[in-house]
């Protein structure tokens, strides 16, 4: 064989082995090797399995969409959206090491969302995924094996300051509480920036089309950005992340499903709570 030859053939593959507690051993991808989206094995040939809408997160499953486990991979696209061809600047630059895998020890969510009934449910969950912000909760033994799962929902506290609100407290339309409405006009809210995580069966059966025709329509409409569309069904759409600002404090009734994220026009916007 060649030198030529030798440096475009891809990484031999290895059989999957799997431990006693059914967590799979990660296959890590050597990053200095780019595999052309033209060869045949491409796609991840043995992605870790997902069971959509199922309510056990073991059984379900952790969506995968990092680069450093190409053959386990079991999601399309990329984390962040349009914002990861800047983590491709940082590395080409040498600014950041395309091995570094983030810290998550002080990502749980700084209160407590669900679990729900509509979490099971694939009709009401086709656009987030439900466990985005348990991923240190409910993937710990992923994480511990070494596997690169990273969280899509970021729960946290903030505050808001709207224009409006300082109007409606000088004018005494609103009375602030010092609680959730301050003096100031300011407002404590809980925030949540959610990463769209799509499922693709049911965002077809939503929009009346088939997945065939969703699928090669996503891939001609991206110039064939997305080669494994044809194939997975998870997909990590480029459009930018969704924040969700929550106006009160008890929040362990918050129902968390996409049917509240229809605001096309807007990334910013509040959910309406009912205790």
């Amino acid at each position: 064989m060649s030198a030529a030859a030798s440096a475009i053939a891809p990484p031999s593959k290895k059989p999957r082995t799997t431990a006693d507690d059914s967590i799979p051993v990660p296959e890590f991808t050597q990053l200095d090797y780019v595999n052309l989206t033209s060869h045949s094995d491409a796609f991840g040939v043995d992605p870790i399995p997902i069971s959509w809408g199922h309510p056990d997160p073991a059984v379900r499953g952790p969506v995968i969409c990092t680069v450093r486990h190409s053959s386990q991979r079991n999601a399309i696209g990329a984390h962040s959206g349009s914002y990861c061809i800047y983590t491709g600047l940082a590395v080409a630059a040498g600014k950041l090491n395309p091995d570094y895998v983030p810290n998550l020890k002080l990502t749980s969510p700084v209160f407590n969302i669900g679990p729900h009934k509509s979490w099971s449910d694939p009709k009401k969950i086709s656009s987030i995924d439900p466990f985005g912000h348990l991923v240190t909760e409910v993937f710990g033994g992923y994480l511990d094996k070494g596997f690169d799962i990273r969280p899509t929902i970021a729960v946290t506290k903030a505050h808001i300051d709207l224009p409006e609100t300082r109007e409606a407290v000088a004018k005494g339309r609103l009375v602030p509480d010092g609680k959730i409405l301050m003096p100031s006009g300011q407002s404590v809210v809980s925030k949540a920036a959610i990463e769209p995580v799509w499922y693709l069966p049911e965002i077809a059966r939503r929009f009346g089309c088939t997945e065939t025709t969703l699928r090669q329509s996503i891939f001609r409409m991206t110039n064939g950005m997305y080669p494994e569309v044809r194939q997975d069904s998870i997909f990590f759409s480029t459009q930018s992340f969704s924040f969700i600002f929550l106006c009160r404090n008890s929040l362990y009734s918050i129902t968390m499903t996409d049917s509240s994220l229809r605001v096309p026009t807007s990334r910013f916007f509040f959910l309406p709570l009912v205790v």
